[in-house]
């Protein structure tokens, strides 16, 4: 009886406090500060984050980064010429849940992707690299250590409908 009394005392709990951290999310206490140093700084987007939550396209450009080897992903290939690259993936990324596109150039995009509960924000780029006819790209989260793959998975997910789209 004692033990029973304790294990439902510890479910509450964690009822609780499951209940406070989706509140602390719609309160937008997850959201993390945007970057201010996003964007394309000599042929480079930003180095991936010191922690396992990103992935990018240019890695292995940024030797001195910690998570560099974990944080290596392909590059996305052009499909057609920069404007209809650019286009085809705007519409991808505007389509996808949670996503809202900040800045849109001829050769660079920045999105913004929110998670539906807690409100966590992750900031993708994309820059279009037309001499190697591909889409460079950088995905991270803005808080915590982890992602559980999520940067990885949305990216393979816009490349898999990006290709479908050729």
């Amino acid at each position: 009886m004692f033990i029973l009394k304790w294990l439902l005392i510890a479910l509450v709990l964690l009822v609780l406090l499951a209940m406070a951290a989706i509140l602390a999310g719609q309160f937008g206490l997850l959201t993390g500060k945007p970057p201010t140093d996003l964007g394309v700084r000599n042929g480079q987007l930003k180095a991936p984050s010191n922690t396992n939550n990103s992935v990018s396209s240019q890695a292995a450009l940024h030797p001195n980064s910690p998570m560099r080897a974990k944080a290596e992903i392909a590059a996305l290939a052009m499909v057609g010429d920069a404007a209809a690259t650019m286009a085809r993936l705007q519409t991808v990324v505007a389509a996808m849940p949670g996503a809202h596109i900040v800045k849109a150039e001829p050769t660079y995009l920045y999105a913004q992707f929110t998670t539906r509960w807690m409100k966590y924000v992750d900031d993708v780029e994309f820059s279009i690299d037309e001499p190697a006819k591909l889409i460079q790209v950088r995905s991270a989260s803005r808080l915590g250590e982890e992602d559980l793959g999520a940067n990885r998975d949305r990216i393979e997910a816009i490349r898999s409908k990006l290709s479908s789209a050729r």
